[in-house]
């Protein structure tokens, strides 16, 4: 029986490439500080002795990896239940297929540790390229990953993603579309359930909602800061439900909160849409299988998807990109909409 292959360590990469060990650990860990034909006389011993660091070899062979990274800072149990991130996500991956690349998709319960995942799989060369998510005001990755130099695509609002390149759908033009129809039906007591107040997109649809109403004349109304899960949504709704001046309609930030709170105005014996007209963010089969079924702002999530990924594939090849707006999400009236019974003023 043959003896086992010995295995092979950086000390013989760095020795058969005539090289320090630290230079060996520069050029894997994609620092600054070996000149270009040298990073690349390391690689091509490493990939003859048959060696790579926390990677595959393959990725020896090619300065560009056929792995995008995306984090989300959730729940894995809400990852499971929202539609949008499943639409979205399959729309980033028809446009992975396409390249023959994977996603590698991780979970992380804050920035802080997706700030340490980034750097970790751009310093390992497990990743080409990152989708960015769900940017607060002031985000704390933008500078890290800016440093990096990781080739990445912001999902926000350019004035979020501080000049990382960006896609985003126009939320201040979308809610105010949302709040005009609702008052044009007659409502004037409306308020909003949102999602949590330091995400950025959160905070635009916050200032465009009231906005809106001032705007329109109408009173300041609640808005209720929240998590995107269902029963964060149904204690939201109940909570507005058992005000003396209670709301005639709702606008919710996502669809589970929505169909949520449509159980509770059911449970409180609120009638929807006669006593409450409700109304979702990002359309999706879930509003339309409720009984009644629910308005929605909609929009082409896994298009939306798609363009983010190919957008990502435009910054690793280096070509010039600029921010830019995928389609307003448009109104999809049905039947949880309709004028109050009477003014509750």
């Amino acid at each position: 029986m043959s003896a086992p292959t010995q295995r092979v360590t950086i000390k013989d990469v760095a020795a058969a490439a005539g090289v320090s060990k630290g230079a060996v650990s520069i050029a894997f860990n994609h620092k600054p500080g070996l000149s270009e034909p040298t990073r690349e006389r390391i690689f091509a011993v490493a990939r003859e002795l048959g060696w790579a660091p926390n990677s595959s070899a393959r990725s020896l062979s090619t300065q560009k990896t056929d792995t995008i990274g995306l984090a989300l800072c959730r729940p894995a149990r809400l990852l499971g239940l929202e539609p949008f991130y499943m639409e979205f996500i399959s729309g980033i991956e028809s446009v992975l297929a396409e390249q023959s690349c994977s996603l590698l998709l991780r979970l992380v319960s804050s920035l802080d540790e997706e700030i340490v995942l980034q750097e970790t799989w751009w310093r390992e060369r497990q990743i080409g390229g990152s989708i960015l998510v769900d940017f607060h005001q002031d985000d704390p990755r933008v500078e890290p990953l800016k440093r990096l130099g990781i080739p990445a695509v912001a999902v926000g609002h350019p004035d979020l993603t501080g000049g990382i390149p960006s896609v985003w759908t126009d939320d201040a033009t979308a809610m105010a579309e949302a709040v005009r129809y609702l008052a044009a039906l007659g409502h004037r007591r409306i308020a909003r359930v949102g999602g949590p107040a330091g995400l950025g997109h959160s905070a635009i649809r916050e200032q465009a909602f009231q906005t809106t109403l001032r705007e329109l004349g109408l009173t300041p109304s609640p808005q209720v800061a929240t998590g995107f899960a269902g029963e964060e949504g149904a204690r939201a709704t109940r909570s507005l439900l058992l005000r003396p001046d209670r709301p005639t309609a709702i606008v919710y930030d996502n669809d589970l909160m929505a169909v949520a709170g449509l159980g509770v105005a059911a449970e409180m014996g609120v009638p929807v849409p006669d006593e409450l007209s409700l109304l979702a963010w990002d359309d999706s089969q879930l509003c339309r299988l409720t009984h009644p079924t629910l308005s929605a702002m909609s929009h082409d999530v896994h298009g939306f998807g798609a363009e983010v990924a190919r957008e990502l594939f435009a910054v690793i090849d280096g070509r010039a990109v600029s921010p830019r707006p995928v389609p307003t999400p448009s109104l999809t009236p049905r039947a949880s909409t309709a004028a109050p019974r009477a003014p509750r003023d």
